[in-house]
């Protein structure tokens, strides 16, 4: 580290759970986000703040206004932009250091598994089944830890998956689930409920990165905005689980 990344850092290097060598860590770390609406837009700000050395942004989307209630990586003048440029734009004024790349196209089980050859962790910030299906199946054959994250109408939740820690996978919890029930355009969302997830999230990043705590892979983390709760439910793995069995 330099004088410079020495300032920039230096709140999170007081801390004795990261120091020197867990900011070190972080700088050297590759970091794939999926997705950068609600839930990605927080990820993103923060894990390029904290110090993140590459962030892989993938999103085929482009901003609308309808996005700016809650997705706050992006600005009026964004919209039409595709989302990891918009994104892209707000990082390098936030942290110039950060290493961005933008993948502007979907993710298909092929050319995401050739992505994950030089990933250290993924983010799933998606509001799709199918997206993270694929994102479960080939986490899975490469041993990648996913940090998964859902919010709707005023809850939220988050799950990971992490193969050294044998813990159950996204499909031990879901399957055959209808997008149509479970995305913000058919019941809304209220904005900082993305903002909570997603920073959590990027918390848990950090926390996997550094080799923080215990690992959360295993259990499911439940918000319930209404009530201002939060729940950890430990996940068994299913036996009749069609990815990790």
């Amino acid at each position: 580290m330099n004088d410079e990344e020495l300032l920039r850092y230096s709140r999170q290097v007081m801390l004795p759970e990261i120091e020197i060598s867990g900011q070190e860590k972080l700088l050297a770390s590759r970091v794939l986000i999926i997705g950068l609406g609600g839930l990605g837009s927080p990820i993103a700000m923060y894990l390029a703040a904290a110090g993140v050395g590459h962030l892989f942004l993938a999103d085929d989307d482009k901003v609308e206004l309808s996005n700016l209630q809650r997705q706050i990586i992006h600005g009026t003048n964004n919209i039409g932009e595709f989302k990891s440029k918009s994104a892209k734009k707000t990082i390098s004024d936030l942290n110039p250091n950060t290493i961005v790349t933008t993948i502007e196209t979907r993710f298909t089980p092929k050319s995401l598994e050739e992505y994950l050859n030089n990933i250290d962790l993924i983010i799933d910030a998606t509001d799709n089944f199918q997206s993270r299906v694929i994102i479960n199946q080939v986490s899975i054959k490469t041993k990648t830890p996913v940090i998964y994250g859902a919010a709707i109408r005023l809850e939220g939740q988050i799950l990971v998956y992490d193969a050294t820690e044998d813990s159950p996978c996204y499909e031990c919890l879901y399957r055959d689930v209808d997008d149509q029930q479970l995305n913000c355009a058919e019941n809304g969302v209220a904005a900082p409920i993305v903002g909570i997830i997603g920073t959590m999230q990027a918390m848990e990043a950090i926390r996997l990165l550094v080799g923080i705590g215990e690992s959360a892979a295993g259990f499911l983390h439940v918000f319930d905005g209404k009530e201002m709760t939060w729940q950890k439910l430990k996940l068994p793995k299913s036996p009749n689980c069609p990815s990790c069995r």
